[in-house]
C-alpha cells in the first residue's frame, strides 16, 4: 500500500466503538471495519451486540470483529472491559465514545438520581474511559480519541437540560484533553449530531407537525442518516486527519449555521 492510500485507511489499527449494537455507534463500528482496522464492541444488551456483531462478522470476515456486553455508566463493568481488552493483547490505537442516554423533561421534573444517571451515561463514562485507554492510546503515538456529542451541547433543543449539560461538558472534555494530551501524540475530537434516523429519534420524528419543524430548522431539509455521521468519525480518526485537534464537527444539515 502506497503512503497516500495509506493515509485514507486504518489497517492495523484497534478500535474501541461503545454503544455499537444499534444506530450510530453500530454504523461507526461497521465504517471502522471498512476502513481496515479491529474493531472492538461494547453495548449493554448482550442479544442485540452478539447480533450485531454477527452480521458484521459476516460482512468482514478477515477481520471479525469482538464484542463484550457491559453497561459502561457502572464503574466496575469499565474496569472489567478493560481486563478483558488487554487479556485480547489488542492495544488500542481508537476510541469512539458513542455511549449516552436521555430522559426528556422539564427541568424541575428531574429527580436527584435521573440527574445523576444521566450524567453519568453521557459525561462521566467517557471521562473514565478516556483515562483507561490513555496508556495503550500514549504507547501508540499516533492515536485519537472522538466523542459522539450534539447540537445541544452547542444550542438549545427540546432534549432537557442534563443531556444538553452533559454535551456540553463532553465538548469541553474533547478539548481540554486535545491540548492535554497533544504531547503524547493523542488526538481528541467530538462531532455533534442534530437529528440522526436511529431507533431513538423514531417516536419524535414519527409525528408529522414535529418533523416539519425540525425540518424548517434544517438548511439541508432532511433528517440525517447513521453512516453519515460514522463517516465524519473515521475521518477524524484517519492519519489523514492528522493536524486536527479539538474539533467539534457539526454533523447537522446546517441546523448550528442557520439564521434568519
Amino acid at each position: 500500500m502506497d503512503q497516500h492510500t495509506a493515509r485514507w485507511r486504518l489497517d492495523g489499527r484497534t478500535a474501541l466503538v461503545t454503544g455499537a449494537s444499534r444506530g450510530i455507534g453500530y454504523a461507526c463500528a461497521r465504517e471502522l471495519a471498512a476502513l481496515g482496522a479491529e474493531v472492538l464492541m461494547v453495548a449493554r444488551d448482550e442479544a442485540h451486540l452478539e447480533h450485531a456483531r454477527a452480521e458484521l462478522a459476516e460482512e468482514f470476515p478477515a477481520r471479525p470483529p469482538r464484542a463484550f456486553a457491559a453497561d459502561l455508566a457502572q464503574h466496575e463493568a469499565r474496569l472489567e472491559l478493560f481486563d478483558w481488552i488487554a487479556d485480547l493483547d489488542a492495544p488500542l490505537s481508537l476510541l469512539v465514545n458513542n455511549v449516552g442516554a436521555n430522559v426528556s423533561k422539564a427541568t424541575m421534573e428531574y429527580a436527584e438520581d435521573e440527574l445523576r444517571d444521566l450524567l453519568e451515561a453521557n459525561l462521566v463514562s467517557a471521562f473514565a474511559l478516556c483515562r483507561l485507554a490513555y496508556p495503550s492510546l500514549r504507547e501508540h503515538g499516533a492515536a485519537a480519541i472522538v466523542n459522539i456529542g450534539s447540537v445541544s451541547g452547542a444550542t438549545h433543543v427540546r432534549t432537557g437540560a442534563p443531556y444538553g449539560l452533559g454535551k456540553a461538558a463532553l465538548h469541553q472534555l474533547t478539548r481540554n484533553l486535545a491540548c492535554e494530551w497533544a504531547v503524547d501524540g493523542i488526538r481528541v475530537n467530538a462531532v455533534a449530531p442534530w437529528y440522526i434516523r436511529t431507533r431513538r429519534t423514531e417516536p419524535a420524528l414519527a409525528d408529522p407537525d414535529y418533523l416539519e419543524e425540525v425540518l424548517d430548522r434544517t438548511p439541508m431539509r432532511r433528517i440525517g442518516e447513521p453512516d453519515e455521521v460514522a463517516a465524519a468519525v473515521a475521518f477524524l480518526c484517519l492519519s489523514a486527519a492528522g493536524y486536527i485537534t479539538g474539533a467539534v464537527l457539526p454533523v447537522d444539515g446546517g441546523f448550528l449555521q442557520y439564521g434568519f
